[in-house]
């Protein structure tokens, strides 16, 4: 069949509908060495407009949010309002590198990493979380976040 005939076959059969975006995927993060949570509602950005945007845009990022960007070795925080804490992991979800408090107009990398974690300032901190740890990722189901978006709305 020749490339007009694909189309005209096409525009008989109607437009095809536009493919619906994915749905935003939450997930829970555990660091299983230290037995601490990082995250109880983490987005993942796996696509290439999800990594691009990652978190400009947002005024900052509440207690136990975070955005997983896979791939990824190197984050930006320009334009950003806010500081981050960074964690690089490899393919294992061990942690290469971690880096706290990064403030907007820095740029941060690890080559030999997979994927980075951005979570709330200070989250490093809190859970002690170490170059060496390993992280634990489970799905959050839609239920337990709506539950969630529901109690912050009342």
């Amino acid at each position: 069949m020749n490339p007009l005939s694909k189309l005209f076959s096409g525009l008989r059969g109607g437009l095809a509908p536009r493919p619906q975006p994915a749905p935003d995927i939450r997930m829970k993060v555990l660091n299983v060495t230290r037995q601490t949570c990082l995250a109880t509602c983490m987005e993942v950005a796996d696509s290439g407009p999800k990594r691009n945007k990652g978190l400009l845009g947002r005024e900052g990022l509440a207690p136990g949010e975070g955005l997983w960007i896979v791939p990824c070795e190197s984050v930006h925080t320009f334009a950003m309002r806010f500081p981050i804490d960074l964690v690089y992991l490899d393919r294992n979800r061990r942690i290469k590198k971690v880096r706290s408090a990064v403030p907007p107009w820095r740029m941060s990398a690890c080559l030999t990493a997979h994927s980075i974690i951005e979570l709330p300032s200070g989250t490093i901190g809190e859970t002690q979380t170490q170059r060496g740890d390993t992280l634990e990722f489970s799905p959050v189901s839609a239920a337990t976040d709506s539950a969630k978006s529901h109690a912050r709305e009342e």
